[in-house]
């Protein structure tokens, strides 16, 4: 699905439905602005970028916009096509709980090895924390990255080894709500 043309086959909208949480009429939708907006088919980095600027005015969102188009990019060619595009999506804005805590866990763990270090999670949370610039005002205990980190590691880390599994993070994301909640900032961003 990389190649513009102007609408989704018979055999491309059945597969679509039954790998997203979207209707017919709502991918045929979804199609329509994301060809309207990448004629080639594709989004790049820089386009993925300038997206995420436009949310994240007062702020840099270049840094956090890399690492989600990285999750985004599931062949890793380098380019976001509409199937790939749809499927994020259709995770991050439809899926339930569980769907939304994977995909988050692909997003922290930047080098694909299974499990999140402290440092990992400190560039994502620190790269959030750029993306919105000044307008969140944060708590004492969470006004630097690394605060927010060593918060989260101490909640999360049960058995004190410096990296979480998905285990962990699924159970330390159940215990603070507001975890799932910073990683629904791109909700619909895109």
């Amino acid at each position: 699905m990389g190649k513009s043309q102007s609408k989704l086959t018979t055999e491309e909208l059945k597969d679509l439905q039954r790998c997203t949480r979207f209707d017919k009429k709502e991918l045929q939708q979804w199609y329509k602005g994301f060809i309207k907006d990448c004629p080639s088919g594709e989004l790049d980095k820089p386009e993925f970028q300038k997206i995420y600027k436009q949310f994240f005015p007062f702020g840099d969102p270049s840094t956090f916009a890399d690492y989600v188009f990285n999750v985004f990019d599931s062949n890793k060619n380098g380019k976001i096509d509409f199937k790939e595009f749809i499927v994020a999506l259709s995770v991050t804005s439809r899926g339930d709980l569980e769907d939304k805590l994977q995909w988050a866990f692909q997003l922290y763990d930047i080098d694909q090895d299974q499990s999140i270090t402290y440092d990992e999670m400190l560039s994502i949370v620190d790269a959030i924390y750029k993306m919105v610039g000044t307008m969140v005002k944060l708590p004492p205990d969470e006004d630097t990255a690394e605060k927010r980190v060593s918060k989260i590691f101490s909640l999360m880390d049960k058995d004190r080894d410096g990296r979480l599994t998905f285990d962990e993070f699924k159970e330390g994301s159940m215990k603070d709500p507001t975890i799932v909640q910073a990683l629904s900032l791109y909700d619909g961003l895109v």
